[in-house]
């Protein structure tokens, strides 16, 4: 449905102010045991049955100072997955000690979840107090501006995932976007100018789901499901394990192991080189540098179902980056963009270019176009739809490495058996890539088991450079910004698992 609409020219996509309503707030957490636990939207797993806050004092300690007008409070959270929101309205409403609950606050969110997830979830996000923000529009003042008076002078925290978007990896941090940096630079020398004392504080808080079951055959059974979808053979069972003497264990480096996460991996690994292989071999056909692929498929083995040496890993990352560029410069020659900036950098570009055909400030409502105009203005919307089903796969794997899942003995990942979680990332992108390229806008993931949450709160940072040497601009240097941005981004790698 989301795509046949986006196939014809819709109206202007305007900003959604923030409209906070505390009944609103308390409804939603009245409601969030069930959010948490039961499936009650096809795109929002959740499935978690338990939270738990980890160091949780130096929060506490400023949300305490933050209600006594003593500090401005910047909330940065890794986002790596849907359901993290869920996961922050559990620490507002029950994570906190009683004094300091419920807490509201206000944030920035993407304009497009609306347009792929509902209008309803627009309403909501507004009454809970979010700012909608355009990624791709460089800058959208409209939301900067908001953004930055609701950091300065609002009555609660701001709260923003730095990273931009979820990258479907629990283990791997995604790059920071510069905007959570300079909004709290901003906030410290807005403060300054107007002679106030409050002291500017970024929180990072980390996000960290696992399996207690490690639900391995379930995992299998989504295996086979992909690899039916792919047309691949199953994978022989190996030979029942012998019980291991001592030498033999040293051997083989897995002492008792279980054989099952070790043939996990090899199906992932079988499953992602025929898709790279697939996708390498189709997009080869297209855009530009076309015959630079032609035969990829034919050299790498493309559909002979056989599992690759764990060694191939090391030539993936390259293999991968060359896809994703292939794919964004078919997706970019569609909407003549330029190709430039990093692969999420060049995501956010095209999107933006899209909405504008798709959504259009430059023509009178559809009902009083000309059935030319009309005609024309859908072909171009539909061209739109089409380079962003393309980007749309990028961003899918825009974070995946060849060695994300580790290697026996390497050291990656542990240098044994994969763990459950590594695995059940990549199985769900594998999952999610299949039903973007089916046409689908909403991959409802498969549930794998029951997850518990934790939120590790890293040590705050202190926003207290001084001033720019000119206190007349209006912005933090560009010094100041990556050095915040790095900062940041060390305390946020310190709570991954």
């Amino acid at each position: 449905m989301a795509a046949q609409r986006t196939a014809r020219v819709q109206p202007p996509l305007a900003p959604i102010p923030p409209a906070y309503r505390p009944e609103v707030l308390r409804l939603v957490y009245a409601l969030l045991p069930l959010l948490l636990r039961w499936r009650l939207v096809g795109w929002l797993p959740a499935g978690i049955t338990r939270l738990e806050l980890v160091n949780g004092a130096p929060l506490f300690h400023l949300l305490e100072q933050f209600r006594q007008g003593r500090c401005r409070l910047l909330l940065a959270f890794r986002h790596s997955a849907v359901d993290d929101p869920l996961c922050g309205l559990w620490l507002f409403s029950r994570g906190l000690p009683p004094a300091l609950r419920p807490q509201p606050v206000h944030f920035l969110y993407d304009r497009g979840m609306p347009l792929w997830a509902g209008r309803p979830l627009g309403w909501l996000l507004s009454r809970l107090g979010g700012v909608s923000l355009r990624r791709g529009r460089h800058p959208d003042w409209s939301a900067l501006r908001q953004a930055r008076a609701l950091m300065r002078d609002g009555p609660f925290p701001f709260a923003v995932a730095p990273e931009g978007a979820t990258n479907g990896l629990g283990h791997g941090l995604g790059p920071l976007e510069p905007g959570s940096a300079r909004l709290a630079l901003w906030c410290r020398d807005d403060l300054r100018r107007a002679g106030r004392a409050e002291t500017v504080w970024i929180v990072p808080i980390g996000i960290q789901y696992r399996y207690p079951d490690a639900p391995w055959p379930r995992l299998e059974r989504l295996l086979g499901r992909l690899e039916r979808q792919m047309g691949l053979p199953p994978l022989p069972l190996p030979p029942l394990p012998r019980p291991p003497s001592s030498a033999a264990a040293g051997a083989s480096g897995f002492p008792g192991a279980d054989p099952l996460p070790e043939r996990c991996r090899q199906r992932l690994l079988r499953l992602g080189e025929h898709l790279l292989s697939a996708l390498e071999g189709f997009y080869g056909r297209f855009g530009e540098g076309e015959g630079e692929r032609s035969g990829e498929g034919e050299r790498t083995g493309e559909g002979d179902g056989r599992p690759r040496r764990a060694d191939q890993a090391d030539h993936c990352d390259g293999r991968i980056a060359g896809l994703q560029d292939r794919v964004l410069r078919l997706a970019e020659a569609r909407l003549a963009v330029r190709a430039a900036g990093t692969a999420p950098d060049r995501c956010r570009r095209l999107e933006e270019v899209a909405w504008r055909w798709i959504h259009r400030e430059d023509l009178p409502p559809r009902r009083r176009l000309a059935p030319l105009q009309r005609f024309l203005a859908d072909r171009a919307a539909a061209e739109a739809s089409l380079a962003l089903q393309h980007m749309r796969l990028v961003e899918t794997f825009v974070a995946v490495s060849g060695g994300y899942l580790g290697r026996p003995g390497d050291g990656s990942a542990g240098g044994g058996p994969p763990e459950f979680e590594r695995c059940a990332d990549i199985a769900l992108l594998l999952h999610d890539g299949l039903a973007r390229l089916s046409g689908g806008a909403l991959p409802a993931r498969p549930r794998l088991g029951r997850r518990h949450a934790r939120l590790v709160v890293a040590e705050p940072i202190r926003v207290d450079e001084p001033l720019p040497a000119n206190p007349a601009a209006d912005g933090p240097t560009r010094r100041q910004v990556e050095g915040l941005s790095a900062q940041l981004e060390e305390r946020l790698r310190g709570c991954l698992p």
